[in-house]
């Protein structure tokens, strides 16, 4: 598998490390698509009988896009990263049928059989390396990626897309059961720990955003969007750290509230948690609180707001929406800076606390590297163990 450059590249081993890879490779498969994400969200928010400019003709690219363009792409990448070019050319192929098997937009399926078509016909080609007769290598090569491609593309219309469509009913069905049951800020106690440890696009983009998609596609909003994506818990510790934290990491964090809450650069603060275990307190009570006002005000996005910054949630906010979307984000924010400011003892352990400051430039860089929005991605290193 070629390098992914637009997530972490992790070494060491156990399953931290082992979780980590996997959903690194998830990531990766949908971050460099992200530009596609966004301008289906904007023509959404735009065009679609709620939208800002309600517009039938136009609103007509929403379901081509959600339901082929996008899970298309998804598959393109998944091969790609495995078997380059001809990989990625089978994986979308394959991804067709997959799309045109379920009703719900294809994201997991196209992670699933994009990279599975592409390893399959990479294994071919070893097969018969070195074996083909000069000549004929152009007619095998296109042959055998036409043959396994578009055989993979029926087995996912015949099953891989009813079995997905299954599990993504399941999980739905757990997660509106939450909503049903007003449970869902339950749901932070394990996305923020997660998050710090580098999972946040897997989570967002593998598991809520396709809930969310569907659940968009129905009522024109979704508050899965904003689950993991919120910035207010990130803001609220970094304002924490500047206020109470170590004299000597407080000049770091102003930069990391721009990069941050403005850049949409939620790993900017992932070290400061890091640093601090138990600041994860903090992180899952801003959370929680933001998603328990969400609930209350029936806030919503129409897309993922990716990077995660507060211009990119007012970009895919449905008219009439901000107030609800603003004050989850503000009560989040003060939520985790009171409790983080507690946990930091109001800055009466500034002076006793022996901590060397994280390099923020250090640590900019390998987050810009999760954004597909830099023109020059940067591999980042992160060592794991058991």
């Amino acid at each position: 598998m070629t390098d992914m450059p637009y997530t972490p590249k992790v070494t060491g081993t156990g399953v931290k490390a082992s979780i980590q890879r996997f959903g690194g490779y998830l990531a990766g498969m949908v971050m460099p698509n992200i530009g596609a994400f966004i301008a289906w969200g904007l023509i959404t928010a735009m065009f679609i009988s709620d939208g800002w400019v309600p517009n039938e003709t136009f609103a007509q690219l929403v379901d081509p896009m959600i339901k082929l363009l996008l899970p298309i792409l998804i598959g393109y990448t998944g091969g790609r990263m495995v078997h380059g070019q001809r990989g990625g050319v089978v994986g979308a192929v394959a991804t067709v049928g997959v799309a045109m098997g379920a009703d719900v937009p294809m994201f997991l399926g196209a992670m699933i059989i994009g990279p599975l078509t592409a390893f399959i016909l990479r294994l071919f080609d070893k097969l018969i390396e070195g074996k083909v007769r000069p000549g004929f290598e152009m007619l095998i090569d296109n042959f055998s990626a036409g043959i396994i491609g578009g055989g993979m593309a029926l087995l996912g219309l015949w099953r891989v897309g009813p079995i997905v469509s299954w599990l993504t009913t399941i999980a739905g069905n757990a997660v509106q059961w939450l909503v049903d049951h007003s449970l869902l800020p339950i749901a932070s106690v394990l996305v923020e720990p997660a998050k710090v440890l580098f999972l946040n696009n897997a989570i967002n983009h593998g598991v809520l955003a396709p809930l969310g998609v569907a659940q968009a596609e129905e009522s024109g909003r979704s508050i899965l969007f904003m689950i993991e994506s919120n910035p207010g818990p990130g803001l609220g510790l970094l304002v924490a750290y500047l206020l109470f934290g170590p004299k000597s990491l407080r000049p770091t964090t102003p930069a990391a509230i721009v990069v941050h809450f403005f850049g949409g650069i939620h790993e900017i603060y992932f070290p400061y948690v890091l640093m601090k275990p138990r600041l994860i307190l903090a992180m899952i009570a801003g959370g929680a609180s933001g998603v328990l006002t969400f609930i209350i005000t029936g806030a919503g996005l129409v897309a993922t707001p990716s990077p995660g910054s507060i211009f990119a949630y007012l970009a895919v906010t449905p008219r009439g929406a901000h107030f609800g979307v603003l004050l989850g984000i503000a009560i989040s924010a003060a939520v985790c800076f009171v409790v983080a400011g507690a946990l930091l003892g109001f800055g009466r352990f500034a002076k006793d606390e022996a901590m060397t400051a994280p390099d923020a430039d250090a640590a900019a860089a390998p987050s810009a590297a999760s954004t597909a929005t830099q023109p020059a991605p940067v591999t980042r290193t992160v060592t794991s163990e058991a």
